[in-house]
Formats: C-alpha cells, sequence, structure tokens
C-alpha cells in the first residue's frame, strides 16, 4: 500500500482517481464476462471428457526403460496441448503406463489415433518403389508453392520389397498447416539444416522424377520434384482440415520410442460433471453469502463497503479466469474459494486496527490512515508466503504430470493477487471516500463503525 497517503488526503483527488480506475475495471471484467467470445473452460471432472490408459506393447519379460516412457509421456502431452484440450493430463502410472485424461473430446477415436500413433515419416525415393501407374503424376513440390495432389493416396508399402528412404521424420524441426489458394489444406514441414543439406542435393539432382512421402508405410503423397528444396517444403493431398492438423501434430511431435497398446477406455458423461457444478456453485453461494453477511453484521458500514468490494473482486476473478482461458476443475474453483477466504482476512485485518485507534480517541481519518499503513505489512507477508506456496505446487504439478495440482495452484494465486489490489485499493478507496469525507457525522455514530 502507498504509505505516502496521510489523513489530510483522505476522500480527495487521488481518491476519486483511483475510483475512477475501478470502475473502468469493474465495466472491462463486465464486458468480458457478457462477451460469448470468452466461454469458461470446464475440466473433465465438470464437462466430461475421455480417459484412456495406454500399455507399453512389448513382451512383459522384457523391461520398460523408464526414459523411454517418460518420453512418449511428453510426445503424448505435446499431441493433445496441440488439439487445443483444456487442462490434459497425460502422466505415467507405473512402470509400463501412461494415463490420459481429455476434457471436452467431440471425437474420441481421432484423440485416440492421434495418442497412439507412431508417426514415421519417411521420404522414399520413388524409383526404388513400384507404384501405381499414374499416381499423383500432376502434382509438384516446389518450395513454398505446392500444388495439391489429384488423385487417391492411402496405398500400403507393408509388402513392397526394399526401398529406399531418403530421410525420415527426425529430420524436422517444424510442421503447420496453410491452404492453397484453392482452399485446400496442405501441411508444410521445415527442416534442420543438415537434413536440409541433403534434401537439397537430392532434389537437385532428381528434377523431374518423383518422390514419395509415406507415413507409418502408407503413401500420403508423390509428388513430382519442380524445383530444389533447399530446407522448406509441402506435404500434398486429398487432407481434409482435420486430417491435415493431426498429420503435422505427429510429424512436429515426433515418433514415440516404444509402441503403446490401448488398455482401456473410458468416457466421462456430462451428467456427472453438471452435478459437480451445481454442488460446487450452491456451496460457493452460500459460503460467500455468510462471509458477506458476517461482515455487514460485525463491521457494519466498513464491513458494507468491504462486501462491495469484495462483490469487486470475485467479478474481476472470473473475468480474468474467462480472458486468460484458466480451466475451472472442482481443484481449481476450490483455490478460487480459499483465496476469497483471503480477502476478507485482509479486510478484517485492516478494520480491527481501525476499530483500535478508534477507542484509543483517534480521529476517524486518522484511525483510516493508520488501519490501512499498519495492516498492509501482515497482508503482504501471508499474501506472498500464499504466492511461494502456488509457486511450488505449480512447479510439482508440470513436473510429476499433475494438472489438477496446477489448476488449484493456478486460481489461488490469480486470486491471492486480486485480493491484494481489492483488499488494499478498492476497500481503501471506498472507505476513504465514504468515510473520511463523513468524518464528522460519523464521529458520535459508534455502532455504524462496528465499535
Amino acid at each position: 500500500m502507498d504509505s505516502r497517503y496521510d489523513a489530510s488526503e483522505v476522500g480527495g483527488v487521488r481518491d476519486f482517481i483511483w475510483l475512477i480506475v475501478i470502475l473502468a475495471l469493474v465495466g472491462a471484467s463486465i464486458w468480458i464476462m457478457l462477451n460469448p467470445d470468452y466461454p469458461f473452460r470446464p475440466g473433465l471432472d465438470l464437462q466430461g471428457g475421455l480417459q484412456v490408459l495406454l500399455e507399453a506393447d512389448i513382451p512383459l519379460e522384457e523391461p520398460v526403460a523408464m526414459e523411454d516412457l517418460d518420453t512418449a509421456r511428453q510426445i503424448i502431452s505435446q499431441r493433445v496441448n496441440g488439439l487445443g484440450v483444456s487442462e490434459p493430463l497425460v502422466q505415467t502410472e507405473g512402470e509400463r503406463r501412461i494415463l490420459v485424461e481429455l476434457p471436452g473430446i467431440d471425437n474420441p477415436r481421432d484423440a485416440i489415433n492421434l495418442i497412439q500413433q507412431t508417426a514415421l515419416l519417411e521420404f522414399v525415393d520413388s524409383d526404388t518403389v513400384s507404384l501405381p501407374e499414374g499416381m499423383c503424376l500432376r502434382t509438384t513440390l516446389n518450395e513454398g508453392q505446392p500444388s495439391a495432389c489429384e488423385t487417391e493416396s492411402g496405398l500400403s508399402l507393408e509388402s513392397a520389397p526394399i526401398y529406399e528412404t531418403i530421410l525420415t521424420g527426425v529430420a524436422l524441426r517444424d510442421a503447420g498447416v496453410q491452404t492453397d489458394s484453392f482452399g485446400r489444406s496442405l501441411v508444410t514441414f521445415e527442416m534442420t539444416d543438415e537434413a536440409a543439406s541433403i534434401f537439397e542435393q537430392y532434389t537437385a539432382n532428381n528434377l523431374g522424377k518423383f518422390l514419395t512421402i509415406v507415413l507409418d508405410k502408407q503413401v500420403i503423397s508423390s509428388p513430382r520434384i519442380n524445383a530444389v528444396i533447399s530446407g522448406s517444403g509441402s506435404i500434398t493431398g486429398q487432407f481434409t482440415a482435420e486430417e491435415a492438423r493431426n498429420l503435422a501434430l505427429q510429424l512436429r511431435f515426433g515418433r514415440l520410442p516404444i509402441p503403446l497398446r490401448i488398455e482401456s477406455t473410458r468416457e466421462i458423461g456430462a451428467t456427472l460433471g453438471q452435478q459437480s457444478i451445481t454442488a460446487s456453485v450452491q456451496a460457493g453461494i452460500i459460503g460467500v453469502s455468510i462471509v458477506l453477511l458476517f461482515m455487514l453484521i460485525y463491521y457494519r458500514l466498513p464491513g458494507l463497503l468491504a462486501d462491495l468490494a469484495l462483490i469487486i473482486y470475485a467479478l474481476i476473478n472470473f473475468a480474468v479466469f474467462k480472458g486468460l482461458a484458466v480451466t475451472l476443475t472442482l481443484p481449481a474453483i476450490t483455490g478460487f474459494l480459499l483465496s476469497t477466504g483471503m480477502a476478507v482476512d485482509a479486510n478484517i485485518l485492516v478494520f480491527e486496527r481501525m476499530k483500535e485507534e478508534l477507542r484509543t480517541g483517534s480521529r476517524l481519518p486518522d484511525a483510516i490512515q493508520v488501519g490501512f499503513s499498519r495492516a498492509w505489512t501482515s497482508i503482504r507477508d501471508s499474501n506472498i508466503a500464499t504466492l511461494v506456496i502456488c509457486a511450488i505446487l505449480w512447479a510439482f504439478g508440470r513436473n510429476f504430470g499433475a494438472s489438477i495440482v496446477q489448476g488449484f495452484a493456478i486460481t489461488l494465486a490469480i486470486g491471492v493477487m486480486i485480493s491484494m489490489f481489492t483488499a488494499v485499493i478498492v476497500t481503501r478507496t471506498f472507505v476513504r471516500l465514504v468515510m473520511g469525507r463523513s468524518a464528522e457525522w460519523l464521529r458520535d455514530k459508534k455502532a455504524l463503525l462496528g465499535i
């Protein structure tokens, strides 16, 4: 809190400036709350979704290296994050299993395929493979200007004889999705420096010939090389936008170090989620109502102003949750409710200090100034300690795949920071403007001051 204020400034110009800032924040928060472009993002326990248990698909007598299992977990985590899933859970279970939880998945089968697929990409010399006559003869492979394949792909090389692989997907640095001038989707890629040199030499020596692009032994494109490619290009074919996006994710996040099979899948229905939401909302409303009533009864006029600040605190909190797309799970909601209690605690520290000053005969403006300035140290230290704990919990959740713990830590940290603002700035501004400017009138109204 700004200790440069003194009692003579109570209800002055600076307080009106802060009032304008507060009203602007309230207006912005209401706009975000009413804007459909900023929806709430419920987690798996609130909206339902998909739970998949994967197990290493190797004989039981063969041990699974924990390094390989953790690498597979990280790759799968990157893939599902690329799907845009809100707060996915990807963690190892035991020595052979990986648990994946995906909230709000619309197409479970596509998600499972993306998680499980190894995505072995190969650039194959077409001269070493016998392809059906006429496959993709009108397709070109240019640097930055590809055209879409006009014939059917999907042929398998499983039974093909030996063929020469020029490069594999390991050579890729990045992959993404674009559309051509006809609105058709294609997958762009960028190679590492070493691979780019190899690819540039190969395309330079094979202009006019065909290069077959194979994903997990399935031919996805066989374009003609019409230009020397120095390090970036694209994969074209009869892709839908969704297929192109999934392919780009598979290529970007590489091949799994161990094969995985699906041990079990479970779809969590929306009914359980709705019940959880209803119970959480009811508990939150009851708890906050009791707190507001307590503040009003015990602290009277200061309590009423604190209640108004607490309502603003909740409004700003939810606006931040929507604006930052914070995923709301039951633990995350618990973090918010806990921070609400801390916001009330800060006001209690201030008001109790004010009452002590008034009991010793201090003038009301002096009591207001002393109450906020001397309570600030305790408020600051307790909130900093909570933020340190939040940082530890967040790091734990990130390193051990416990996204639920991360959600709790994030919402608690957001709530603590906003509560510091509302308790110190919002409540102080209201108290100084309402009570400071009415000091003479309130001097003998001790009942209104909770004394």
